[in-house]
């Protein structure tokens, strides 16, 4: 609070009142004394708005200084009047040597400068424009800066220069980058989400046709092993019954039923029945698999080994002549059941064959890669067939698709597949390569403990 000066009735003398009126005087000093506490109630004021006006420097400076977009605050010829440290820090000089250089010695080229100009036309005639500069950056590097330019007025409303805000594209490069690679990442999860929950709900139909069939299947398998040893039996006594003389009319039946051709055929249909049930009873058993009703032990697998255990056993069983590049790296144990994931692995290596030969490739190919790192494990398999048809990509773990032809498949294989790398915690997935063929990725968690 500052001092007041002294009042000036202290100066005042007794001599001084000789001569005058007593009334005027006491209504002089009255007046005087008014002004004194006019002038005092004034500079309290003054002092105190110095302080607001202090604080709101105060608070408009840390604000510029947190920016971590550009600022430039330009007169009308486009000398810089004020800035922030961020400007600073890309052109790599002090606030005090930018105060009165022109903008345009900021620019890194001519294109820049055309687009400065019409930016400064437009940002007169309208409220705001958007222009995309080059700047000369503190490393001598050129730094594109994408700058919105607004008119700056004064209180009378009358244009006086222009404010530019900006920020560097890389910077919003990198922001719009890690925005897309997150609005993948979450569709590829929505997907993978819609997809199990699919698989869910078609696992609970599944098990239930299953359970349902199982029953007829059995009793279908069961009669027809019967009547194959009744059919043994009847063929036999029919065999003895022909070697005796028989009458006449017994002959003419015998003709007219076609008994010996009866007698022959009976086995061949005894047998195609007995594969046809089995067959049922293998899509049952698949189907059962698919819907998580068979439950395996679980225990520490060797990936290495069930590569190459799968490897050996589709050469040796319906691909002799398929060539598989696989190279056994370090020992990679994961959590899970050795058998099931054999079957994952056979099914693959299986299907990467029958694309490539029905692709009419002339020497099938499959090349296996194992790549593991803190996250996890991944096996791909990479094949020479034909690749995927677009249409086909989002169907291929359905149960019951299948693009091979009638009877050659039953179209569970993948969805099986699919169901087991999700009960062990992982993923499998597909895509096209860009050279050509379909690779199939097997992701697992690495065992823990």
């Amino acid at each position: 609070m500052p001092v007041p000066p002294p009042s000036p009735l202290q100066h005042l003398s007794v001599d001084a009142l000789d001569g005058v009126d007593e009334a005027t005087w006491l209504d002089v000093i009255q007046k005087m004394d008014e002004v004194y506490s006019k002038l005092v109630t004034d500079e309290i004021e003054l002092e105190e708005k110095n302080a607001q006006l202090e604080q709101s420097q105060q608070f408009i400076f840390s604000l510029l200084s947190a920016m971590s977009d550009v600022l430039i605050a330009c007169s009308q010829d486009g000398l810089i009047e004020e800035t922030n440290a961020a400007l600073c820090e890309l052109v790599g000089r002090s606030e005090e040597s930018l105060k009165g250089t022109p903008v345009l010695a900021l620019l890194a080229d001519d294109a820049s400068v055309k687009r400065w100009h019409l930016a400064m036309y437009h940002s007169s005639s309208r409220e705001g424009t958007v222009v995309e500069i080059n700047l000369r950056g503190a490393d001598g590097l050129v730094v594109a800066v994408d700058l919105n330019c607004t008119p700056r007025r004064n209180s009378a409303g009358r244009q006086v220069g222009r404010v530019l805000v900006g920020r560097p594209l890389g910077e919003l490069k990198r922001a719009y980058q890690q925005l897309r690679e997150a609005h993948e990442a979450l569709k590829q999860a929505q997907q993978q989400l819609l997809h199990s929950e699919k698989m869910a709900s078609l696992g609970r139909l599944v098990a239930g046709v299953a359970h349902e069939l199982n029953n007829p299947i059995s009793f279908v398998l069961g009669n027809v092993h019967v009547l194959q040893r009744y059919g043994a039996r009847l063929s036999r006594y029919l065999e003895a019954v022909h070697q005796l003389e028989l009458p006449p009319e017994l002959k003419a039946l015998r003709s007219e039923f076609r008994i010996d051709h009866v007698v022959k055929d009976l086995p061949s249909l005894m047998d195609g029945t007995i594969e046809g049930a089995q067959r049922t009873a293998d899509i049952v058993s698949g189907l059962k698999r698919f819907s998580a009703v068979v439950r395996e032990e679980v225990a520490s697998v060797e990936l290495n080994a069930v590569v190459e255990r799968a490897c050996h056993w589709v050469k040796k069983g319906t691909a002799p002549g398929f060539e598989i590049h696989w190279s056994r790296s370090a020992d990679c144990f994961v959590s899970g059941n050795a058998g099931q994931l054999l079957q994952v692995l056979m099914n693959l290596i299986q299907n990467a064959f029958d694309a490539a030969v029905t692709g009419g490739t002339n020497s099938p190919q499959l090349r296996i890669t194992l790549e593991r790192d803190d996250s996890g494990v991944r096996l791909h398999f990479a094949d020479n067939g034909p690749g995927i048809a677009p249409e086909h990509v989002s169907r291929l773990f359905d149960p019951f698709f299948t693009t091979k032809p009638v009877g050659k498949g039953t179209g569970l294989g993948l969805s099986i597949s699919y169901g087991i790398v999700e009960q062990h915690g992982g993923q499998l997935s597909a895509e096209n390569l860009p050279q050509g063929g379909a690779q199939f990725t097997l992701s697992l968690p690495l065992m823990t403990g």
